[in-house]
């Protein structure tokens, strides 16, 4: 079934990033470099399309080393289809209902889809420029980040961590310890979140001790 609502300008926020990634992924080719270490833009879409649609995926994506040979036959088996294969079956949308219900889609797939898209738009040696005409968007990463920021930094301990999106609010530190504060848009801040530290433009204030902790935590969900 295809998503033909992607790439207009009403549909949902999942649905475009889906549609602007696999323009990028068609521009750059399945050489280019993405944030994600070690992978290509063929790895990249071919982890996408094993998410969305081998059942298997989330014995890798939650068991960690555990599932390594897993996922190497998952991803070369996908890799095997060929590029432009993976792009079209990324195009086409979510196969499986849930990932397809209004209310469910976004929280289930507009983290997942940002996040990879930057993944591409940010890499190598020319990154693309962080995108400023999106309020939509930001609006709704923030609101995400309200609910989620806690489960993204339960491995922060030791430090308390406020969250400032200027124009949309502030998410006050919890926890025992020193404080620190990140400042940033909202897509920015979800960069952080997720592990894109580098590539994030994040102001980051606060004690010596509070930053070294926060910078040697695992984030993420």
């Amino acid at each position: 079934m295809s998503d033909t609502s992607a790439g207009t300008a009403d549909a949902p926020l999942d649905a475009r990033e889906r549609s602007e990634l696999c323009d990028l992924f068609l521009a750059v080719g399945p050489d280019a470099p993405t944030l994600c270490e070690g992978w290509s833009t063929l790895d990249l879409a071919a982890h996408l399309v094993v998410r969305e649609n081998d059942p298997r995926s989330g014995f890798v994506i939650l068991g960690g080393d555990r599932f390594a040979s897993l996922e190497t036959s998952l991803m070369d088996k996908a890799r095997s289809q060929g590029y432009e294969t993976l792009v079209d079956r990324l195009r086409s949308g979510p196969p499986w209902l849930p990932w397809r219900l209004p209310g469910l889609r976004e929280a289930l797939n507009l983290n997942e889809w940002f996040i990879h898209h930057e993944d591409v738009r940010r890499a190598g040696a020319d990154p693309r420029p962080a995108r400023t005409d999106r309020p939509d968007l930001d609006a709704t990463l923030w609101t995400m980040l309200r609910r989620m920021s806690r489960l993204m930094l339960r491995k922060v301990r030791g430090a308390g961590v406020a969250l400032e999106a200027p124009g949309h609010g502030e998410v006050t530190a919890r926890g025992p310890g020193p404080r620190v504060r990140l400042t940033g848009g909202p897509p920015e801040l979800v960069l952080y979140l997720n592990g894109r530290r580098s590539a994030a433009h994040v102001d980051i204030s606060g004690s010596d001790e509070a930053r070294s902790i926060l910078e040697a935590a695992q984030l993420g969900v």
